[in-house]
């Protein structure tokens, strides 16, 4: 085949989609470039089918190499390894809108490897993939009911913009990335910075044009170059003798077993029923178990959607907005910078908030350029929590499910400038029936006031759902699993009382209606207060104060001329401030000094004595000073680095002493309060005459 090419121009680059010149041996292939940006998908799929496969045996690999950027992975091996976090994440929205495009009577594995080979770190190549890895797909002969295509949409300055860079996202009050076809819109998913229902919905609708039009491009080239698609295998479809008569019988007791109260009283008595009519009909099912099994669960569905539609009662006795019981508290944990734990029906998640220095910053080494992240929020699903045994690991889903959690806070952190900690939280998740991430989210929330930071806000999350038959919806709210499972679209919305801050919506239907979206985002609205009302009634607000257990940080600037006489030969003064305190100092090059302890009187301790080699005495100023000599008048202290003054032995205690040695030690750290410069520049100190009541108010304003 010979290379055949398209352009469309999209925001401020032209994106030209290349096929029949790269990865010819691939079921599919297509190159994509878009300014300094290059992705290469490819879509393979299994030589034969597998049988009896009740699922799409789809694997989406986006990967990044770092010579895109012109650089050499980071660390001891020098190779691309295990996929980062990032390349998950992208992995996972390719796969979310195209899933269930895929038919599942096809029954082969299919793999879709999307690979960014330049990127220019102006713009983000990750939406790039996603619509070459559609397009190597639907000019594929893998059955594929697309086409779909993705663009990312950030609202700035009151504007929209479409595929916009990354510094235009970063200083954006919206920024989402919206898949669909020509139909409407699949996926979305992004965050904001409490931004409104209105403006949500009006920047998927400015998507919606840009994902036709790369939709109507991808049919041009499906015309021109597409192959010819492959059958559908054709199994021997298994039925059972009596099959209407089980059916039957299974659904009166299957109606009243799918309504039993709680998670695991409702799995039990769906057992027991399967478990009776398997007994009643045992010679038309024996051998045919997994038809059987097939029969049930889409009797459940059927029933369980019925139930919704036409009454608006769902499994659990719950109404279309009612949401389930919550319980939050705080301090679950002694010795934790901050901890919570929140509860929503069969849903709990314990969140513990730690607070670090600099130090523990995460060094982003990945081609979108080098940085650092202050704020991590890591998701962790252990299989009890849903009372199975498995494996221990951090998998697609918790990384996925952590990041949304965390970017639906991060919209609400204070800036660096304003509370200089980096900031970790852990979400475990110990029980499990419905949106585990909103439960992360809220825990989030309430364990980040109790640890003392200040948040613009509070946050909550709510999982909206739907069930519809083409002619009637339901939108529900606080989902159960069964609910996700059986029902048509998962939409997850966090946010403030003012607005949202992060959400993700993936549908199971074709394509869901602005009428849908509109109210699924009102009705999860009206459940974000009410979850807020309740965490508010816990903590409105941070904690007057750290915990004891945190680091304290005390920040200072000076002259960067001066940074050299801190640092001294070698390091030799730091050093020693760093041994004598405690502390770790940080310096930059601007002169800002930084200064990380556990305790508070180390970090005071080591600011003093930077401020002592910076500044010049000053009459009336308290000095932690050294002293170096010990005469029979009195004592020379060191209050700057070679600036010594005498504490006369008057001047030593408000009682009579005899003797300068009955109160000093030579090498002893003292308070001592400069009273006089003399004529000859000589330095007065006194130990009597140092106001504690100024110097607290002095430390005060030091923190």
């Amino acid at each position: 085949m010979k290379p055949y090419t398209e352009k469309i121009t999209l925001g401020n680059n032209e994106i030209v989609f290349e096929t029949g010149k790269l990865a010819k041996q691939a079921n599919g292939s297509v190159f994509a470039v878009s300014g300094g940006c290059a992705v290469i998908a490819t879509v393979c799929c299994a030589n034969n089918p597998t049988e009896g496969l009740d699922f799409v045996p789809l694997s989406v690999e986006y990967n990044e190499k770092y010579y895109a950027a012109g650089k050499i992975p980071g660390g001891f091996l020098k190779r691309e390894g295990r996929p980062r976090d990032k390349e998950i994440l992208v992995s996972r929205l390719i796969d979310r809108p195209m899933r269930p495009l895929f038919s599942k009577a096809f029954a082969r594995e299919i793999q879709v490897v999307p690979t960014t080979v330049s990127a220019d770190q102006i713009n983000p190549p990750d939406v790039l993939g996603m619509n070459a890895a559609f397009m190597a797909v639907h000019l594929s002969d893998i059955p594929f009911d697309g086409p779909i295509g993705a663009v990312r949409v950030a609202y700035l300055d009151g504007q929209f913009l479409v595929n916009p860079t990354f510094e235009e996202i970063e200083r954006s009050d919206l920024e989402i990335v919206v898949a669909g076809s020509e139909q409407g819109i699949t996926m979305v998913e992004g965050g904001g910075k409490e931004v409104s229902e209105e403006i949500l919905i009006k920047a998927i609708e400015f998507a919606e044009p840009h994902i036709q039009a790369l939709c109507r491009l991808q049919n041009r080239m499906r015309e021109a170059v597409g192959k010819t698609k492959l059958p559908l295998p054709e199994f021997t479809e298994i039925k059972l003798d009596r099959e209407e008569e089980i059916v039957e019988a299974l659904r009166r007791p299957l109606s009243e077993a799918c309504f039993v109260r709680g998670k695991f009283e409702r799995v039990e008595a769906i057992k027991k029923v399967k478990k009776e009519i398997q007994e009643q009909f045992k010679e038309s099912i024996e051998g045919k178990e997994k038809r059987f099994n097939t029969l049930v669960d889409d009797l459940e569905q059927q029933i369980v959607r019925e139930s919704i539609l036409e009454k608006g009662i769902r499994t659990d006795g719950r109404g279309p907005r009612d949401i389930r019981p919550i319980a939050c508290e705080i301090h679950t944990l002694p010795r934790t910078h901050g901890s919570a734990l929140f509860t929503r029906g069969e849903t709990q998640a314990l969140a513990i908030t730690t607070l670090g220095t600099s130090f523990d910053e995460q060094i982003m080494d990945d081609i979108d350029g080098d940085r650092r992240q202050t704020f991590m929020l890591h998701y962790n699903f252990p299989p009890f929590s849903v009372g199975e045994v498995g494996r221990l690991s951090t998998g697609r889903r918790e990384i996925g499910h952590g990041h949304l959690a965390q970017r639906s806070l991060a919209n609400v952190l204070p800036p660096k400038e304003k509370f200089p900690y980096t900031i970790r939280v852990v979400s475990e998740i110990l029980e499990s029936n419905g949106s585990s991430s909103m439960a992360t989210v809220c825990g989030g929330s309430l364990s980040l006031l109790a640890a003392g930071v200040p948040l613009k806000a509070q946050v909550a999350g709510i999982a909206m759902g739907l069930v519809t038959d083409n002619e009637r919806y339901k939108v529900i709210s606080d989902i159960l699993g069964e609910e996700d499972h059986l029902g048509d679209m998962d939409f997850k919305v966090a946010g403030t009382d003012k607005g949202i801050t992060g959400f993700q919506m993936d549908i199971k239907i074709k394509n869901v209606s602005r009428e849908i979206m509109t109210k699924a985002l009102e009705q999860a609205r009206e459940g974000r207060l009410h979850i807020l009302e309740i965490m508010n009634r816990v903590i409105p607000s941070p904690a007057s104060d750290i915990s004891v257990y945190a680091p304290r940080i005390l920040r200072y600037n000076i002259d960067p001329e001066k940074i050299g006489l801190v640092i001294g030969p070698g390091g030799k003064n730091i050093k020693g401030i760093a041994e004598e305190s405690g502390a770790k100092i940080e310096i930059e090059n601007d002169g800002s000094v930084t200064i990380f302890c556990a305790q508070m009187s180390g970090a005071e301790l080591a600011l003093a004595k930077i401020k002592a080699m910076v500044e010049d005495p000053e009459v009336g100023s308290i000095y932690i000073g050294t002293v170096k000599r010990i005469m029979d008048f009195g004592a020379f202290i060191e209050i700057l680095p070679g600036k010594e003054g005498l504490c006369h032995i008057s001047k030593l205690s408000k009682t009579r002493i005899n003797n300068v040695s009955d109160v000093l030690k030579e090498g002893q750290s003292i308070k001592v309060r400069l009273t006089e410069i003399d004529k000859m520049g000589r330095l007065n100190l006194s130990i009597v005459d140092v106001d504690e009541e100024v110097w607290e108010k002095n430390k005060s304003a030091r923190r």
